[in-house]
């Protein structure tokens, strides 16, 4: 295989980023890049992950939900799909 050139453009904080990653892994730059270009040729696709981290407002939330089941409170409990319903229906009237 003969090799080639490809340039990208990019911020070089960007740039630095990636060179440190990669040297984590103990790769180039170019070690790195290539794989996972192929990767994504062979696979056809390209998946992206986001960091999924919850805004204070729903940390808030989520405190406050794990604070009521902890008390038993705001706490329905259903013994079939139709009872679960029923509950639900009744709430928003």
């Amino acid at each position: 295989m003969s090799n080639t050139t490809l340039t990208i453009r990019t911020d070089s904080s960007t740039k630095q980023a990636i060179a440190d990653f990669a040297a984590s892994l103990g790769l180039s730059t170019s070690a790195f890049i290539t794989p996972a270009t192929l990767q994504a040729i062979r696979e056809g696709q390209l998946t992206l992950t986001p960091v999924l981290e919850p805004s204070p407002y729903l940390e808030k939330i989520m405190r406050e939900a794990e604070e009521d089941l902890n008390n038993n409170r705001n706490i329905t409990h259903t013994n079939s799909k139709e009872e679960a319903i029923t509950h639900l229906k009744s709430l928003m009237s």
